[in-house]
């Protein structure tokens, strides 16, 4: 079984905004598998389902981004999920170019809340991921009202189709072919 979490805050305040692309990829492949994810539980929605003959748990956290990783935890730990083989996360990086995707198999937080908070709450920072470009904030602006900010139309275009290529690059990825993956899309 593997594990696909994308990364947000709840509550329709926050729907569309930079900091919920792993949101919005979830809810993207959810609807191309047609997976409905209506069970809350672990502190995340969730659904299960069939991805390319892989069974699957697509998760959403509750916890507010920051806390991402207590949630993680939670459904690691009951479905015994091994993160360094069976869990992708999916989430938004200022450091990328809007509507740029990098795949890795393992790495640091970069700085990002999320991503600490699930290798604090993990104990390992070895579980692969893919990274949704939204864009440097601009200087002037606070990090924070920047990735809750929303796209402009010309950036919604970007992103809708970053959607897909990390709703792709998750396709290969469950296929074990991560290389493919990564030549695809990085």
């Amino acid at each position: 079984m593997y594990l696909i979490v994308g990364l947000g805050n709840p509550s329709s305040k926050y729907e569309n905004t930079r900091h919920n692309v792993g949101f919005d990829t979830i809810d993207y492949l959810a609807w191309k598998n047609n997976i409905s994810i209506n069970v809350k539980k672990h502190r995340a929605l969730i659904g299960k389902g069939i991805i390319n003959g892989q069974k699957v748990i697509l998760a959403k956290p509750q916890t507010y981004m920051n806390l991402s990783g207590e949630s993680v935890r939670e459904i690691v730990n009951y479905y015994n999920i091994n993160p360094d083989k069976e869990l992708l996360v999916i989430f938004d990086d200022i450091s990328l170019a809007v509507g740029r995707i990098r795949i890795r198999k393992k790495g640091s937080a970069g700085g990002h809340n999320g991503i600490k908070n699930i290798i604090l709450q993990l104990g390992t920072q070895d579980f692969a991921r893919i990274k949704i470009g939204v864009g440097e904030k601009p200087v002037y602006m606070d990090l924070v009202d920047y990735v809750l900010g929303y796209f402009s139309k010309e950036e919604r275009v970007n992103i809708n189709k970053a959607i897909e290529h990390a709703a792709e690059s998750t396709e290969f990825i469950l296929q074990d072919d991560f290389n493919q993956a990564m030549n695809l899309y990085n």
